[in-house]
Formats: C-alpha cells, structure tokens, sequence
C-alpha cells in the first residue's frame, strides 16, 4: 500500500505523537509498504528528518504562513494534495484540531481516499475550551463523522470518539509502544546520577515530560514537598523541555523551601534518558490523557509508576506496575514514600511492566496487527473492521 501520515510537525522535542508516527511509519516500511510524512516546518530538526529518510521514507514539509496556538497555516499543502492525493491507498491523520487535518481531510473526501484519524489524547476540552469548541463546530465534528476509522489509545479514548458521535463500530484500539531494539542493552546504573550529582543514598522521583501548566507539575511540587521536608534523601527530578511554566515551578519551590531537593534538567537525549529511568526509584506523572509513552519508558527499565485518576486512567497501572490514586497531595505523596519503602514491591512492579512490555506494548507487533486493520479498511466496510 501507499501510505501518507500526517502530522503538523515533526521534531521528536514535540512529544509522543511525533514518536508514535515515526514508529508506525518505520514499521509500516518494514512490512513492505511505501510510506510518505506530511508536516510543517514548526521546529523542523533536519538531523530527525534525514534519519527517517535513510530508511526509505519521505518526508515532505510544508512552510507555516501563520501560527495561531499551534494551528499551523500551511496554504502550500493544497497544491501538493491536489496533485499527489491520488496516488494514496489510504491517509493516516495524527492528533485532532490542526489546519492540515482540515485540508487533507476535506481533499480526501473529494477525491474518496480512505482516511482514519488517531487523536493521540486531544480529543477532551481540558485547555483551550472556547478555542476547542470553535474548532469542532467548524471542522471537527465534519473530520471525525467522514473518517473511515479512528484510533483510540485506551478505553477512555474510545469513550470520548462515541460522545463525539463517532460509531463504535469505527474505532479501534491501538495502543502506543516501544522499539525493543532501543533497549535491548541498557545503560550501566549510576551514570546519570554521577553527571546530576545524585548519591547512592539518594530516592530519585523522576517526572519525564513537557514543563506546560497542564501536566499538574505544580500539584506534583507540592506533593513532593510533604516527603522532601521530612527526608533530605527524596530527590525529585524533572526531564523536558519547557513551555513556559518553568519559572512559575521554580517560584514555587523556592517558595516551598525545596530548591535543594529538586532538579530541572530539561531535554535530554534517548540515550541520557534512558540512564535517567535506570538510576531512579520511582516515576511520577500527576495527571495525563491518552497514553503516554513514558511510561512504557518506565516499565521497560523496570521502574514502577505512581500517577492519578484525574484525566484518564490506564487499568494495567495499578496495583500491577505501580499505583494510580485519586488526586490529592497527600494520597500522591503516601504513594510514592510507600513504593520507595518496599523494594520487593518495586521490583514485582518492575518486573510486571516489563514483562507487559515485551509481551504487548512494542511496535514491532503493534504495527503488524494495525497494517491489517489498514488493509480492511480499504475492502472491507466499516462494520467489518
């Protein structure tokens, strides 16, 4: 099959979308598919780029004319869509309200190219509502009611495309996963903590993700603070790059009285975080939608997950690979401190999801079991999938 994915941009800085397209690109390729990526030039990572092209995949970038919170601009993709569209078996769309969703979505119904939509969490109103429902009223609903399919990650997911009135008969679900490859040989423990300055003795909380107001950074600082205050051994660590909320979380420790105990590294490479997840304790992430790939980071290195129920929730986490709480600074904190406490308890979690891991969660199988729902969805009617 030929194959164009489409997604509006393509730095892996950006985030798991960006990594969950390039992993089904590739793994489409190894099956034997021609694969073509659509984006934008948004923090456009030409080293990335070469890379996925070494492999067989093209990858073509459209110039932004105007961005409007991430609703990037792109006028030049029409003329590009009207004269290559049909030469695609079907259209793989990523994320949910984007200006190329709109285009290649409405020049796939014209031209009846299959299309199916993965939203990648970005389907609820938790930010940007007025902007969010303007959208939807405009364009969403319309891509959503004409895809032939869309991708849930989880059952939450799932839940949200069937309150947008998308029918359950055209979902599936597809969940995120790891390259097995990547880590077939991990890092010797200790190297991340002798670069960061972090002892033996030390309990390291590692949090990995953007530093944006809607990731409860602020809740995690301040659940933190009931362990860091008590024990000067509780490090907590913080990995990503930031989206303009570092200052206020550096504000907030300062104001806690906690600098001493909390480190804001910012981007890493695979490689550093990798060595990040080996030499921490436990992994924390206070609130999510969707299915973040971290923690599938976490359980590959055997490193049990402490979250909450706030967003969604993902029923292989608790009680199996760590702990999924309601959302409260001290049941957060009590989470924590207790795994911390128990190493046979780490290690049965650890062992849990890593397990999962290999069994369930990598690409290699993922993407085999989706290239056939592809196939279907090109013969087969919706009901059938």
């Amino acid at each position: 099959m030929n194959i164009l994915q489409v997604i509006p941009y393509f730095n892996p800085k950006r985030g798991g979308d960006v990594k969950v397209c390039y992993e089904i690109s590739k793994y489409l390729k190894y099956y034997g598919h021609n694969v073509t990526i659509i984006t934008t030039d948004l923090e456009y990572n030409v080293e990335f780029v070469n890379l996925v092209q070494r492999i067989g995949i093209k990858v073509i970038s459209f110039p932004i004319f105007l961005n409007i919170t991430l609703f990037l601009y792109t006028p030049s993709i029409k003329k590009w869509l009207y004269d290559n569209i049909n030469t695609f078996d079907l259209i793989h769309l990523h994320n949910y309200r984007t200006y190329q969703n709109v285009i290649v979505s409405s020049y796939a119904k014209k031209y009846k190219v299959p299309y199916l939509i993965q939203a990648h969490g970005d389907l609820p109103y938790y930010t940007k509502k007025m902007l969010k429902l303007i959208f939807d009223v405009k364009w969403g609903r319309n891509i959503l009611k004409n895809a032939n399919m869309s991708i849930a990650l989880t059952n939450d997911e799932f839940n949200y495309y069937i309150k947008e009135g998308v029918a359950s008969s055209k979902i599936i679900i597809v969940p995120n996963g790891l390259e097995l490859k990547d880590y077939e040989k991990l890092p010797v423990k200790g190297t991340f903590r002798k670069k960061f300055k972090l002892v033996n003795e030390d309990k390291v909380i590692l949090y990995v993700g953007r530093i944006h107001h809607s990731k409860g950074l602020d809740f995690l600082i301040r659940s933190f603070s009931i362990l860091g205050k008590k024990d000067s051994t509780f490090k907590l660590v913080l990995i990503g790059p930031d989206y303009g909320y570092q200052k206020k979380l550096v504000n907030l420790i300062n104001e806690l009285n906690i600098s001493n105990s909390v480190k804001i590294i910012g981007y890493l490479s695979n490689l550093e975080k990798i060595q990040a997840f080996i030499d921490s304790d436990v992994f924390v992430t206070p609130r999510f939608y969707g299915f973040p790939v971290t923690f599938l980071e976490a359980c590959i290195c055997n490193i049990p997950i402490v979250t909450t129920n706030f967003f969604d929730q993902l029923e292989w986490i608790n009680n199996f690979v760590g702990y999924s709480v309601d959302y409260d600074e001290k049941k957060f904190a009590l989470a924590i401190s207790s795994l911390i406490a128990d190493e046979n308890k780490r290690i049965e979690f650890g062992h849990n999801g890593k397990n999962l891991i290999l069994n369930k969660f990598n690409w290699k199988t993922i993407v085999q079991d989706l290239s056939i729902k592809y196939e279907q969805m090109i013969t087969r009617s919706p009901n059938q999938l």
